[in-house]
């Protein structure tokens, strides 16, 4: 802070030296003055110029240091009073600035957290309809018309419930249950969602559940299975999804395996991250990125660690691994 001042303060500093210089260069051309005396007055003057500086630099920057708090959390409190009538000018205006940007930031979460709520109730609305569309296709004969219409109310059904996740997360830890949630009964019924999708790729499963059980909130665990489920079935073909749950270390650990497509190396590091869709050649422009996003944020919020092991045209691994009992009380909700 003290270099902003003195860079503020340049041209009066520039100004006071020239003046010196300037009475120096008039004793040494004028004869009738005595040079010595003059030394003694610039060495003084410059002295006094120097400690007047150095009080003025801490009175007049503690004002603006302290605006460097306010404009990261708009808290008024910590601001130091204004003494000058410059500063008095600077207040005034932050705080009628800092109140304008409060009520901005209110109105906005209004209308955010109002457009959130619009936004669930539309969803359990068209769910509705979406039941009874489900109902409809059930009853059809017509085999392939049967089959593209289930595959199309999943992929709907499927996007409304990422888009309802992807909504409630803010507010997770209000919504957590632990609970022991029971693996067999759980997988299936996401496998029995994903069925006819499944039967038009070929696709099988292959179950394993040696631990039977894990401690964690069920509602989020399964939109986690859902999405590594949804994953392994849209980018394999004609192959089998391995999934083994066993223990380890005292803790649990669930894989999913597929023998699709695979991703490249260089993708891994970034395979959670919001919007990301692989650099891999593929024709799923679709793709939003958002699954293994949200993914990743909720098993964070449940303590679950993922791993994940892929490599192009051998298939991917995502393993995770729970929490052992004991560390339960570090999740708000429990």
């Amino acid at each position: 802070m003290i270099k902003t001042f003195l860079k503020e303060r340049r041209s009066w500093i520039v100004l006071f030296f020239c003046l010196q210089l300037l009475v120096l260069f008039t004793g040494y051309i004028d004869s009738a003055i005595n040079f010595t005396p003059l030394l003694y007055i610039v060495f003084l003057s410059t002295l006094i110029f120097v400690i007047f500086l150095c009080f003025r630099s801490h009175k007049e920057t503690k004002f603006y240091a302290s605006l460097s708090e306010w404009e990261n959390s708009l808290d008024l409190t910590n601001m130091a009073g204004a003494e000058s009538p410059f500063e008095k000018i600077i207040e005034e205006s932050i705080v009628n600035q800092t109140e304008l940007l409060k009520q901005t930031v209110s109105n906005n979460l209004v209308s955010v957290e109002q457009e959130k709520d619009e936004l669930l109730s539309w969803i359990h609305e068209v769910k509705t309809p979406l039941t009874a569309m489900h109902l409809m296709i059930d009853r059809l004969d017509d085999s392939p018309l049967k089959a593209q219409l289930s595959l199309e109310w999943l992929r709907i059904h499927l996007l409304l419930d990422s888009q309802l996740h992807q909504k409630r997360l803010p507010f997770m830890e209000n919504d957590l249950y632990i609970e022991k949630t029971d693996l067999k009964v759980l997988l299936f019924k996401e496998i029995k969602t994903l069925q006819s999708w499944c039967m038009q790729k070929g696709i099988g499963f292959e179950v394993e559940l040696e631990a039977a059980s894990v401690l964690t909130d069920a509602k989020w665990l399964a939109f986690i299975i859902r999405q590594l489920l949804t994953n392994a079935v849209k980018y394999s073909s004609a192959s089998d999804i391995v999934i083994r749950s066993f223990m380890e270390d005292d803790r649990t650990k669930l894989m999913v395996q597929d023998f699709g497509r695979g991703m490249d190396k260089k993708d891994l590091p970034r395979i959670f991250d919001k919007g990301f869709t692989s650099t891999t050649v593929h024709h799923d422009n679709a793709s939003t990125g958002m699954g293994l996003y949200l993914t990743k944020k909720i098993s964070e919020s449940l303590l679950i660690h993922i791993d994940v092991l892929s490599a192009p045209g051998v298939g991917t691994t995502f393993t995770l691994t729970f929490p052992r009992k004991n560390e339960f009380g570090a999740i708000s909700g429990m």
